[in-house]
């Protein structure tokens, strides 16, 4: 294979864009197993008091990130975040205002490979989020799993991200005074596996429980398109009954997180890689979907209201592809 190299006359804003979408990508796949062995080395060191008064805080600490997270400004506003929105670039779109007196749930979709628009319109203030939805305070669910490692959980609290179980929903939710939004990747880490480029298929037709937590709460529901999300990586061919895809849906049962083997650049050279490619991401969020607050609704009314979520989320994908460049005979499917 020929390896096509970067050329050394590129200006530096480019490499510090390059930079700082590298360090996010060594973050979300190895900043874990890295605070997981910082806190244990050092206790076998004079500073193991460090990562012994860090495990008492880190007990008594443990609801919070079922209980909204904490959220650091400082952080959320870092220019990290703008040299990383400018290397695809990412962009948010409005096509409606969101009342600050009302919580609104929010799915967005599709997942791709590592959920950069969610991270970046949700977590950061890159894409101008308070700017556009004032009086609007972003909360991301992430699996819950993430919040157990040390160190790391408080580092993805700073920027908005909640767990992803029922009771840090309700809690985001239920918050009186309205001005909170929950974002919820509904398609999950499976969908991850279906990422490619030019692909239209969302793990969604059975998919209700973010419907019914929107009804039990009487909270709208917002249907949000990232197009461009699935075209930043490659991934090596896995169709359904593969024995691919059945080792990753084995592992994702076992681990709660699937393996999606995605490449694409490097940071000298173009040809390999885990750096994503450069190519834009557009999340366009839709208008607010109004529902009748029921404590326990039925099944046939959970279906009602999840079906108008597929067609307004369908009809906001199909309003806005020509702008975007997705081919005419593209349409959304349901799985």
């Amino acid at each position: 294979m020929k390896v096509e190299f970067a050329p050394r006359s590129v200006p530096l804003q480019r490499r510090l864009q390059t930079a700082a979408v590298a360090q996010w990508v060594f973050s979300f796949l190895g900043l874990a197993p890295c605070c997981i062995a910082a806190f244990i080395a050092l206790l076998f060191t004079r500073f193991w008091l460090l990562s012994a008064l860090y495990a008492v805080w880190w007990l008594l600490d443990r609801d919070q990130p079922s209980r909204g997270g904490r959220r650091v400004q400082f952080l959320r506003n870092g220019a990290v975040w703008r040299h990383m929105r400018d290397y695809f670039p990412i962009t948010l779109v409005k096509t409606t205002e969101l009342d600050p007196r009302q919580n609104y749930l929010l799915g967005f979709h599709p997942h791709g490979v590592l959920a950069t628009g969610a991270f970046l319109n949700f977590c950061t203030e890159a894409s101008g989020f308070s700017t556009l939805f004032p009086g609007i305070t972003p909360h991301l669910m992430m699996l819950s799993l993430w919040f157990r490692v040390p160190f790391l959980r408080d580092y993805l609290m700073s920027g908005g991200l909640v767990a992803s179980d029922k009771e840090s929903a309700s809690h985001v939710l239920q918050r009186p005074g309205g001005g909170n939004l929950l974002a919820i990747i509904v398609g999950g880490a499976q969908e991850a596996l279906d990422a490619r480029p030019g692909s239209c298929t969302l793990l969604l037709r059975n998919r209700k429980g973010f419907v019914r937590l929107a009804i039990q709460h009487g909270t709208p529901l917002v249907p949000a398109f990232s197009f461009g999300e699935n075209d930043l990586f490659d991934q090596v061919w896995n169709p359904k009954g593969s024995w691919l895809r059945w080792i990753q849906h084995r592992l994702q049962r076992v681990m709660g997180i699937s393996l999606p083997l995605f490449h694409a650049r490097g940071i000298f050279q173009y040809s390999f890689g885990f750096v994503p490619y450069r190519r834009p991401i557009c999340t366009v969020v839709g208008k607010p979907i109004p529902v009748q607050k029921k404590q326990k609704p039925s099944e046939e009314e959970v279906d009602r209201v999840h079906e108008k979520y597929l067609n307004e989320l369908s009809k906001l994908f199909e309003e806005h592809k020509a702008r975007y460049n997705v081919p005419a005979d593209s349409h959304l499917e349901f799985i």
